[in-house]
């Protein structure tokens, strides 16, 4: 169902799409009178998104995101589940942050990079959660287009920053592990800097190419999106034109981003397995094994989830499954990193409790 207009005064666009919702209504309830079962919870939902499309340039002008498939009190007690994950993944990144900022032995290359991915995780939690968590609680479940196209553009600039850094982490550790003594002069601070910016860098450039195509492309209705963020696959599939060739950009430079992240990652590795087997003492290739413990635990994590989401073909993919593997890449993920590194790092946790215990003694 849609409202078309001739005229070009807004307030009059609204009074014919007034009246077209209200035939709507008249008309569902005839059917249902009539035993007509054609209206269910996701139709109405995108009957009520085409009256807000402006049909008279035959544009596109905001989405609906159906996001989970629930009851009202489901939905509510989603939102105070997804409330509290989001509240603990902005206190343990913030902590993990501030410990490290306050504690002078943190001032190393190690730590600098996990400030960096706390922050990146912060961010990343920002682009999303919030929208999700005011759709669970509303009936409309709307988000406007060029809204989509933001989010659509930060969750995937901010997760490519999150691999590229995710592989230089482990460049940290193959260096502390397999050249101790060239550290100081190889992870130096200049060094540092270069390599964090350049994860910054090309996260954002990354995305620009597929989204600057994307927004030349007419969206002509319908207008829902079956996830519960804008993420790039659904987004293109509500195009009027042939998405294969976008598709395939998103499956090219997701899978290289992916795969060059994990190869560098999986290689780093296997040098520094085979380093400190080498090592004679078994005191200290468990004390070289837990130094790169948490980095380990973080990239399993980051990239088991995000092979599934982003680096097969989006076309046959179930969407339901899609959205479980998105709900742990976007939610649960950026939970679990600030407590892996603070449980499973002893000078986390030695400068944890000392920052607190200033801190209780202060007040």
């Amino acid at each position: 169902m849609s409202c078309v207009t001739g005229q070009k005064n807004p307030r009059n666009n609204y009074l014919v799409c007034l009246c077209s919702h209200y035939y709507f209504i008249l008309f569902k309830s005839i059917c249902q009178k009539l035993d007509i079962r054609a209206f269910s919870s996701s139709s109405i939902l995108q009957a009520k998104a085409e009256i807000r499309t402006n049909n008279q340039s035959n544009v596109v002008m905001e989405f609906v995101l159906l996001g989970f498939s629930l009851s009202q009190p489901m939905e509510l007690l989603v939102f105070m589940l997804l409330l509290a994950i989001f509240a603990l993944t902005l206190m343990g990144n913030m902590a993990i942050i501030t410990v490290v900022y306050v504690d002078l032995r943190l001032h190393t290359p190690m730590y600098f990079f996990l400030c960096n991915l706390s922050l990146l995780e912060i961010l990343f939690v920002l682009s999303i959660t919030p929208k999700m968590l005011e759709n669970l609680l509303s009936q409309a479940k709307a988000i406007s287009f060029w809204g989509c196209i933001t989010q659509c553009y930060f969750s995937f600039f901010l997760g490519t920053a999150d691999f590229i850094l995710i592989a230089v982490m482990s460049f940290d550790c193959y260096v502390a592990i397999c050249h101790p003594l060239h550290y100081p002069v190889i992870m130096s601070g200049l060094v540092c800097v270069f390599l964090v910016m350049g994860c910054w860098l090309f996260g954002f450039l990354s995305p620009l190419c597929p989204l600057i195509l994307l927004c030349q492309l007419p969206f002509c209705g319908p207008n829902v999106i079956n996830h519960f963020f804008c993420d790039y696959a659904p987004l293109v599939k509500l195009t009027c034109v042939d998405t294969h060739f976008l598709l395939m950009i998103e499956y090219v430079l997701s899978s290289m981003v992916l795969l060059t992240s994990l190869s560098f990652t999986a290689v780093s590795y296997l040098y520094i397995i085979a380093t400190v087997l080498h090592i004679p003492s078994a005191t200290s290739r468990r004390k070289a094994f837990s130094t790169c413990t948490s980095h380990i635990m973080v990239a399993s994590i980051f990239y088991g989830s995000a092979i599934f989401l982003y680096a097969r073909p989006s076309q046959g993919r179930s969407l339901d499954f899609q959205k479980v593997v998105a709900v742990f890449n976007v939610i649960v993920s950026p939970l679990l990193n600030p407590f892996i590194y603070a449980l499973r790092n002893e000078k986390v946790k030695e400068a944890l409790k000392e920052y607190l215990t200033r801190k209780s003694s202060v007040l």
